[in-house]
């Protein structure tokens, strides 16, 4: 969430960083509702410093109240009431009103309101040549994936993993669980599936993304549509004791998304589903480590894609293609040579202080000083099944099977997936 206390002091200055990300802020209503909820502050302050200083009197006096004085503070405490029942409709005024808005673009965010302004800020060595056999005809006719028995099961764009396929999948998420926990230092959780929906608005997610998720109805629970959203929540409404940042975290869950806004795109093998397996990063830091804390997890998203061998290249997006809780994102692309395409396997994000300030997580940077709002960032450590994707399309031999990466070969026990 922004800062209502920022708006107020330059509303040109957000004014014009919404606007950056395609945006019709409504900053004159906040500064009208603001307005409105300093002025009944003031109302019902001046009853209550009238109402205390006339018992005060009272008391001083040692006697009872007159019976003018007892009507006279019986309308004084109706008012009141009245006043502050306005001042809670326009405190949810403004709240419904600033839940929406998303984060402000950092200054070096590019301008540009699509993916068509994106830069791409690196390449890495390899091949980008295409052959044509895209995942969708090869692992089907290798027996570790069935999109048929997916459909029939849940419906379209769900998927089953079979024999070795199920098996890649789960060593290549072991193995960037080890890398990041044994060599990045970051804590492994296995956070629930299921949140409330004030872990959602913390997050971000809600309200603004709600058609695009799952709901239980009866429990009022969300399935995540990244583990992004439990991790931002382990600190909700706490406030963090000095020495403690930075705080990483690491988790491999499901992702459950309707993915409405893949209408229209390529949605054809498993590029584009309504669940997923997904090793996110996610770490708490001081406001002034953010930017370096976001470099430091481009570098441990990217070493993933160079130690698996595969092409990538890294995206720094624009203003209008940013996450709606970031403040700057960068993207990273494998090469994929069978669907002939760059396959997002991970999108890196600083978030700043608008999650926590969302969820009410605070730190105290020494002992005895005021609590402040640390920044959070994100990304993910890589998604599954585009990275599973990529293997099968990068390791295709002439004969039909695949060789999988050096890397996993630990974790699998075989380095090749033979043709049957």
């Amino acid at each position: 969430m922004l800062s209502l206390d920022q708006i107020v002091r330059d509303p040109e200055k957000f004014r014009t960083a919404l606007v950056r990300r395609g945006e019709d802020p409504p900053i004159d209503r906040i500064l009208e509702l603001d307005s409105r909820r300093k002025a009944l502050i003031q109302l019902a302050d001046a009853d209550r410093a009238h109402r205390n200083a006339v018992s005060k009197a009272i008391g001083d006096e040692k006697r009872k109240p007159t019976l003018e004085e007892i009507s006279e503070m019986r309308e004084v405490g109706d008012r009141i009431k009245s006043v502050e029942a306005d001042l809670a409709a326009v405190l949810a005024d403004l709240n419904e009103t600033l839940l929406p808005l998303p984060n402000t673009p950092l200054a070096d965010v590019p301008d540009g309101l699509n993916e068509e302004s994106n830069e791409v800020i690196h390449t890495s060595d390899g091949p980008t040549e295409s052959h044509g056999n895209a995942h969708w005809d090869v692992a089907p006719a290798l027996g570790i994936l069935d999109l048929e028995a997916g459909a029939g099961i849940s419906g379209a764009r769900f998927f089953v993993m079979k024999g070795k396929g199920a098996k890649l999948q789960r060593a290549l998420a072991a193995w960037m669980l080890d890398v990041h926990t044994n060599e990045h230092g970051y804590t492994e959780i296995d956070p629930p599936l299921l949140v409330r929906s004030e872990t959602m608005q913390g997050s971000g997610n809600l309200p603004k993304f709600r058609e695009n998720l799952y709901h239980d109805d009866e429990t009022d629970l969300w399935l995540v549509p990244t583990a992004e959203v439990a991790l931002n929540a382990l600190h909700q409404g706490k406030i963090i004791d000095p020495d403690v940042l930075p705080l990483k975290y690491v988790a491999e869950t499901p992702s459950f998304r309707k993915e409405h806004a893949a209408g229209g795109r390529d949605v054809r093998g498993i590029k584009r589903v309504h669940q997923f397996e997904k090793v996110e990063m996610f770490r708490y830091v001081e406001p002034q480590d953010s930017e370096a804390g976001l470099e430091e997890m481009l570098a441990e998203a990217s070493t993933l894609c160079e130690r698996l061998g595969l092409t990538y290249r890294v995206l720094k997006l624009c203003a209008g293609d940013i996450g709606f809780q970031s403040a700057k994102t960068y993207d990273i692309e494998v090469w994929s040579p069978g669907s002939a395409e760059w396959l997002e396997v991970s999108s890196i994000s600083t978030c700043t202080d608008f999650q926590t300030r969302r969820n009410n997580t605070r730190y105290r940077p020494e002992t005895g000083a005021s609590t402040r709002l640390p920044h959070t960032l994100n990304g993910s450590g890589l998604a599954l099944p585009r990275i599973w994707i990529a293997v099968i399309e990068n390791g295709l031999q002439p004969d039909g099977s695949i060789v999988i990466p050096e890397e996993i070969v630990p974790y699998t026990g075989w380095e090749r997936i033979e043709v049957p």
